[in-house]
């Protein structure tokens, strides 16, 4: 009776390590996406999950006598490093070469957009109806938004009460670092990353968002490469790792995908997270040449050439990609079928639609808040618009 009672509590323990493996492969979608995964580094995390859960199972069935202690150290110490190293293969991260996909500091010239100066800045073409004279609120926020927030400056503050320090551009990273600090009366920006939500609550900062407009999330290749579309699980699946190759997506003479990412804590970087929800996104993989990284942004490395084709994709957000840093040499991909066109991304149906947000330390009060309100006002929205970004859905 005692050693049916041990069979049947083997048994149950066997099944426990192979529905852990299985569950932790389904949580990663490595089951679901079984069939995209085309290298060995995307299949690693299954190979030790199977290892694992191979491994317990023989700990459990083998026999315990002096001459089995060797292997079953070894199957132990197996079963140990599986667990360890899982973590590590989620995110391919195995490599101390510096040859990465990156992006450099490369961007476009702001003067051309600065209130009251700049020959690109939108004009309202009307009298605004809010006009301060006093106690301007300082802006700040992301590159890819100044243009907006400078137009809302030029529309709204008297230009003799005006001085270029009420209208800054320290990125995403340092308009969220100011804001949590006090030191910026609005910051223009997209949604917060996990680590600015984490640095502002240590802060004991209290983020208020309003959402303001709307942009799409794009993804870019150069214009060389035959995909035009894409779907959202094979997105995932390349940033997870799972995908390395452009075969899998249609095109076999692509060879290898160099699949550029942004800073972490940058706007762009945060969409990304957003889109892989709780996926964990790969590191950067070597590039093949070292050379590929280049001395410009990730607009400009979308359409660099490898062995006679352009295997690059990278992501942005849509107006900073077509406008305001455009590179004629790369093309904007469709997901699921749907293009990221103004009326998608108003109605919606684009599946990468993000607001962008005007972010304020505490409720926004005094000269703060009637900035705010104005431009979710008919003006504010228009100016959104004439810039080339979404204004939100009537009515405002």
């Amino acid at each position: 009776m005692k050693n049916k009672l041990w069979i049947l509590l083997r048994a149950a323990m066997t099944l426990c390590a192979w529905l852990a493996g299985g569950l932790v492969l389904h949580r990663y979608e490595y089951l679901t996406a079984f069939r995209a995964i085309d290298n060995v580094v995307g299949m690693l995390p299954v190979a030790l999950a199977l290892t694992g859960a191979a491994g317990a199972s023989a700990l459990l069935w083998m026999k315990r006598a002096k001459r089995f202690v060797p292997v079953s150290a070894a199957i132990g110490l197996l079963v140990v490093l599986s667990v360890a190293l899982f973590p590590l293969a989620l995110r391919g991260n195995w490599w101390i070469a510096s040859g990465t996909p990156g992006d450099a500091e490369s961007a476009p010239e702001l003067s051309a957009y600065a209130p009251f100066t700049g020959g690109l800045t939108v004009r309202l073409g009307e009298d605004s109806a809010l006009r301060l004279t006093g106690g301007l609120p300082v802006l700040d926020g992301a590159l890819a938004l100044y243009p907006v927030y400078a137009a809302f400056a030029e529309a709204v503050y008297d230009e003799s009460a005006f001085s270029p320090e009420y209208v800054l551009c320290t990125n995403t990273l340092g308009a969220y670092q100011a804001v949590i600090a006090g030191e910026r009366d609005i910051v223009f920006v997209a949604g917060a990353s996990g680590r600015q939500i984490a640095a502002a609550r240590q802060a004991g900062a209290d983020l208020r968002f309003t959402p303001i407009g709307r942009e799409a999330f794009v993804f870019l290749v150069g214009m060389g490469n035959p995909v035009g579309d894409v779907t959202y699980q094979q997105i995932r699946n390349i940033y997870s790792g799972k995908t390395a190759y452009w075969s899998s997506l249609g095109w076999p003479e692509g060879g290898k995908i160099i699949a550029f990412q942004r800073p972490e804590g940058s706007g762009s970087q945060t969409g990304l997270q957003s889109i892989m929800d709780k996926l964990p996104i790969q590191a950067p993989q070597p590039l093949p040449d070292p050379g590929l990284i280049g001395t410009n942004s990730l607009m400009k490395q979308i359409s660099v050439e490898w062995r006679g084709v352009q295997p690059a994709l990278g992501y942005s957000y849509r107006y900073y990609a077509t406008t305001m840093y455009a590179n004629p040499d790369a093309k904007l991909l469709s997901i699921n079928g749907i293009a990221p066109t103004v009326e998608n991304i108003q109605e919606g149906s684009y599946p990468f639609v993000a607001d962008f947000y005007a972010v304020t330390k505490g409720e926004p009060t005094g000269n703060t808040k009637a900035l705010i309100e104005w431009i979710l006002s008919p003006q504010g929205q228009a100016i959104i618009e004439k810039t080339g970004y979404v204004p939100l859905p009537k009515p405002y």
